[in-house]
């Protein structure tokens, strides 16, 4: 992927601000990810059913892209599965020390004009830059 889509862009984001939408208006609840994703564990196990649909939405919705689609990001195939694995458990402690995740703080959470999440967003989206910076162009 090398070019700016300003349409597949705006058509995801639109998606994306119509799934939150929907959401808040028929279960009241805000789509934060982490936050869906942590009711599904003991002890807390409740309203399981529009949880894990709306996990597998999400998880369909990247194959169905991909099936449909030329231009789409093939998944990294030169890191190594524990490296992999050590990120997804890295992000999974900081969105529950963070009180949420990327997607509750960064559209949903700025949506509500909340301060918390603003200086959240601002966070993890700094140290995204820097981590990025940091493997590019200081380990290479």
């Amino acid at each position: 992927m090398t070019s700016f889509t300003p349409y597949s862009a705006l058509l995801g984001g639109g998606i994306i601000a119509t799934s939150v939408i929907i959401l808040l208006l028929f279960n009241g609840r805000t789509a934060g990810i982490s936050g869906i994703m942590h009711e599904l564990l003991p002890p807390h196990y409740t309203h399981y059913g529009w949880r894990i649909a709306f996990l597998l939405g999400l998880v369909l919705g990247g194959f169905v892209f991909q099936l449909f689609s030329d231009d789409y990001a093939p998944p990294r195939q030169d890191s190594p599965l524990w490296l992999i694995g050590l990120g997804g458990f890295l992000v999974g402690i900081g969105s529950r020390y963070g009180s949420g995740c990327t997607s509750g703080h960064g559209v949903c959470g700025l949506a509500s004009f909340s301060k918390r999440s603003l200086f959240a967003t601002l966070t993890f989206m700094g140290f995204g830059g820097l981590s990025v910076f940091v493997i590019k162009h200081i380990i290479g």
